[in-house]
């Protein structure tokens, strides 16, 4: 028995789009009323609203296939974005109705890589799904498929399930594929075993992850990705065997938890965030970052890339170009390089006490190094 799944409270549930529609792209009902079934009666098997989940759906675009008469996803963008925006209707509907056997009302939440990446959004999505789950309703989360980019290229949807599981700080993830598990290779292949727990990297020497299926855009690389960053228990299984997953059975892969769960501001920093800019370190910086969880000072910065913003996500990097950590910046990018090397007591005198900041204040900062293995900077 898997006690950290079996007593959970609030869990995160992903379906890809393969476990959500018929082999033409089109909605399964039967798939569909299936997976609520496991769900509703997991949220509530004694007729109350102890338990709370918060479904991750991807298929908008899959679900948009069939009624346009595409026999393949398409590759296009502004075909995608126009298969997201016919089928995103279709498929909210088909969960309206579904979990309306059960007395339960579903809320569509569309998120975008930018609204997880900016932290006011980010603060209003968990605002809004909190506020969903208090009304006892089921949040549906899909990507924003009809107007976003880089974003459709997302994992089918696993990072943005693991960072939902930040959003709402759930206590489990369960990531729905259309495998039953996580195999050492091809499982259509004699040899191939299934992996019954991952604890950490060394469980996955060996391991050759495949590729997406037939109508997704993921794969078993993002959901071990996903199951990496969620920082809570993670099952990864097969839709027909959510119900043994959420029970906490033997079903699928088991991903156990870090030690101690990172705070959700930090993992939505080293996760949801991209470096809009570059900060090179001087060996003492990278020490001092990485080693010694102290704050970024103009002094111990040696150049700067790109135009950003103050409060803006920059990555740190050390001498070699190595990434060691990302952080929210207090100055733009046009105002860091008269700042380089000077110590901060010097510019409030030369410059005013407004400058006797830090560049990067260490509760704005995580550090994406391996503390214990010293940067080739820091090491000399």
């Amino acid at each position: 028995m898997r006690t950290a799944i079996a007593s959970a409270r609030r869990v995160v549930v992903k379906a890809g789009s393969s476990s959500l529609t018929t082999p033409d792209g089109a909605i399964d009902a039967a798939r569909i009323d299936a997976l609520v079934d496991a769900l509703a009666g997991w949220r509530t098997p004694d007729g109350g609203r102890g338990r709370e989940v918060v479904f991750v759906s991807s298929g908008a675009i899959a679900a948009g296939m069939s009624p346009l008469g595409l026999p393949v996803r398409p590759r296009d963008l502004a075909i995608q974005q126009a298969a997201a925006s016919v089928g995103q209707g279709l498929l909210i509907a088909r969960y309206a109705s579904s979990f309306a056997r059960y007395g339960l009302g579903v809320g569509q939440v569309l998120l975008t890589a930018d609204d997880m990446m900016r932290r006011s959004h980010h603060r209003n999505a968990r605002r809004t799904l909190e506020q969903l789950l208090a009304f006892g309703v089921v949040p549906i989360v899909n990507e924003n498929d009809t107007v976003a980019t880089d974003e459709i290229r997302f994992g089918d949807n696993d990072r943005l399930a693991a960072l939902v599981a930040h959003l709402v700080r759930a206590d489990a993830l369960i990531l729905l594929s259309d495998v039953d598990a996580l195999y050492t290779g091809d499982p259509r292949l004699p040899g191939s075993r299934r992996i019954e727990h991952v604890r950490g990297p060394a469980d996955l020497d060996g391991v050759r992850l495949g590729g997406s299926g037939r109508v997704g855009t993921g794969g078993m690389v993002t959901k071990v990705e996903a199951a990496r960053i969620a920082g809570v228990p993670v099952v990864l299984t097969d839709a027909a065997s959510v119900r043994q997953a959420l029970a906490g059975e033997d079903a699928g892969t088991y991903f156990h938890p870090p030690v101690t769960r990172p705070s959700a501001r930090r993992q939505w920093l080293a996760h949801a965030t991209t470096g809009q800019g570059r900060l090179r370190l001087d060996p003492g910086a990278v020490e001092a970052v990485v080693r010694r969880g102290k704050s970024l000072l103009p002094a111990g910065i040696t150049g700067v890339e790109g135009d950003f913003s103050a409060g803006d996500p920059v990555d740190l990097c050390d001498e070699q170009g190595g990434l060691i950590a990302r952080g929210l910046v207090n100055y733009d990018a046009g105002e860091i390089p008269d700042l380089m090397g000077r110590s901060t007591r010097w510019l409030a005198r030369e410059l005013g006490p407004e400058y006797e900041r830090e560049i990067i204040h260490r509760d704005d900062l995580v550090v994406l190094a391996n503390p214990e293995t010293p940067s080739r900077s820091a090491a000399g």
